[in-house]
């Protein structure tokens, strides 16, 4: 399963998804001890310099084509606007709860939760 999730460059939990710099994308597997991380990577989207360069519409296509493009399967965030969530709601993403400090346990946290 791929998770995204709004992160710093270092790897840390970022609260706003749709003024994201950054996107931690989690590999995430079954594990003999419940959900791992198998594969990480940091994306720079810069959501934050092109949200008021345009209308919502063209930034949520790019959101939308980053999502598809990297067959995002769920979302653990802290804050995202109604526009957005009805979008990804329209995409079938589920949206999970993060939690403060390393991104990728934040990812953990939200996916174990979600499937317990």
């Amino acid at each position: 399963m791929i998770v995204a999730t709004p992160t710093t460059a270092d790897g840390q939990t970022a609260a706003a998804w749709g003024k994201a710099h950054w996107i931690g994308l989690a590999d995430v597997r079954s594990g003999a001890e419940g959900p791992e991380v198998v594969g990480w990577q940091i994306h720079e989207v810069a959501w934050d310099e092109s949200h008021d360069a345009g209308t919502h519409g063209s930034h949520h296509a790019r959101i939308v084509r980053f999502l598809k493009e990297n067959q995002v399967q769920a979302i653990v965030v802290d804050h995202m606007g109604e526009g957005m969530q009805r979008v990804v709601r329209n995409m079938q993403i589920p949206l999970l709860p993060a939690t403060p400090g390393d991104a990728q346990a934040s990812v953990l946290a939200a996916v174990r939760a979600a499937t317990a």
